[in-house]
């Protein structure tokens, strides 16, 4: 290489090394800056959306109740509404965690406990809903509420004596309320009384506020007292006609005998993928 050639080739590569080596202008410098700062933090949701959010289906109230809690993980009302939907869902286990979280930060938290009994029957677990359901009861004595979860999880518990006596409990504090005459109505169904469950779920399906669940379960009990017209004319309601076909067929063959109870809800035994019979099934109120 010629000596101009050499000259200009340094050259070149010390300016190329002083470009390097330079602080990058203000303007470039705040660039950079600006491109690697973290993203801002998400807002909660105002009271507006939350409100709107309760009108989601349960899908959408999970997705949007477990934004809330990623966003604050102290927001217990949070954490109980992603409990409800999770629950809604048939997703007992992740609704306990959730409330579980609640009553670490809030051991007196009334609606969580609440909750938490709730996802523990769901479950099948009442074993474990009874001290929540009795530490409720504790905080608020003259709520039905916590005594009809308390009654349903001894049932669960097979402490039927002690069961019978909350159920009753729940009944004298809320006489006209749906939710506790199905309740009693539906243990006296299960443990053979029919005759003492009708008159009950026949006054919680004509209350106001009953849904499917209270008429599915007069049906259930019409049926164990052999009155099948009665109790087909009912299930045609709200059941299609192969599952009321097939629940018929369950009521007959069990000829009088009690039947199992189910803690889920009658929407839920409609949909999922379980046995012919499962509608056919008692259903509690919780």
């Amino acid at each position: 290489m010629s000596p101009k050639l050499l000259l200009a080739a340094a050259a070149l590569f010390a300016a190329s090394a002083a470009t390097a080596a330079a602080p990058a202008p203000p303007q470039a410098a705040a660039a950079t800056a600006k491109t690697a700062a973290p993203p801002p933090r998400p807002l909660k949701a105002s009271p507006e959306q939350r409100a709107e959010a309760e009108r989601l289906d349960p899908l959408g109230r999970a997705a949007f109740w477990a934004r809330e809690a990623d966003i604050d993980p102290k927001d217990t009302d949070a954490k109980v509404r992603l409990a409800k939907a999770l629950r809604a869902l048939g997703r007992f286990d992740e609704a306990g965690a959730a409330v579980d979280e609640v009553l670490v930060l809030e051991p007196k938290n009334f609606d969580a406990l609440l909750e938490c009994a709730r996802a523990r029957i769901g479950a099948g677990h009442g074993f474990y809903a009874i001290d929540p359901a009795e530490r409720a009861e504790a905080i608020a004595p003259r709520d039905w509420r916590p005594v009809s979860l308390l009654a349903v999880a001894l049932e669960q518990a097979q402490r039927d004596s002690e069961a019978l006596a909350a159920h009753q409990k729940a009944l004298a504090l809320a006489p006209d309320n749906p939710a506790t005459l199905t309740n009693l109505g539906m243990y006296y169904a299960t443990h053979g009384e029919a005759a003492q469950a009708e008159p009950l779920l026949r006054k919680a399906a004509a209350a106001p506020g009953a849904t499917a669940q209270e008429r599915q379960n007069l049906a259930l009990a019409l049926g164990l007292a052999g009155r099948y017209d009665e109790a087909e004319k009912l299930a045609r309601e709200d059941l299609p006609p192969d599952q009321v076909d097939n629940n018929l067929a369950y009521l007959k063959a069990a000829g009088g005998a009690p039947v199992e109870r189910t803690w889920r809800s009658v929407k839920a035994a409609e949909t999922a993928p379980a046995a012919p019979a499962a509608a056919a099934r008692g259903t509690a109120s919780f």
